[in-house]
């Protein structure tokens, strides 16, 4: 696998994606980690997968990370080259100043990174020390979809669900 170059300016990587994604550990699997695998078939971005296209996509992970309270994982503006899973733990996401919603325990984030190439949308920060998250690499998860593209359809089932679900509530 080979890793993009690192660049500064307005394209940077931040300093915590850098670490989540340039220093690899083995991939995680349903046999290295049936935990991660059992995850995701909860998730509703890969709930409609099979057991094979699971281990494609947990393997597609390039490890868990670790964050103190308060740590930033992503933020706003920033390029998005990473999905994540949370396993433990909580983050918030912000809009600003602006908390726009607290995720925890088997939800994610940086799902749109999967699609386009856009700048992050919200800061993401952990909400208490032990925060930890899988961290899939834009990359690793188009190389899985370029084996199997039916992935592709779970993604894009969420990201029109949660497109509608914002529509709903802007319309309020």
């Amino acid at each position: 696998m080979t890793v993009p170059a690192l660049k500064s300016g307005a394209n940077a990587l931040s300093k915590q994606t850098k670490t989540a994604c340039c220093q690899l550990a083995l991939p995680l699997d349903q046999k290295a980690n049936p935990q991660a695998a059992k995850m995701l078939g909860e998730v509703p971005l890969f709930a409609g997968l099979k057991g094979k296209q699971i281990k494609s996509v947990a393997s597609a992970f390039a490890r868990e990370r670790s964050y103190n309270a308060g740590e930033v994982i992503e933020k706003e503006g920033d390029s998005g080259v990473a999905f994540y899973l949370i396993t433990n733990g909580s983050v918030e996401v912000r809009k600003g100043e602006k908390m726009v919603a607290k995720l925890g325990r088997g939800q994610f984030f940086g799902e749109m990174a999967l699609i386009d190439k856009q700048p992050r949308s919200a800061t993401v920060v952990s909400a208490e020390s032990g925060t930890k998250a899988l961290v899939m690499p834009v990359w690793n998860f188009r190389a899985a979809v370029q084996t199997d593209p039916t992935l592709a359809m779970g993604v894009m089932k969420e990201l029109a669900r949660r497109l509608r679900e914002t529509t709903n509530a802007l319309s309020e």
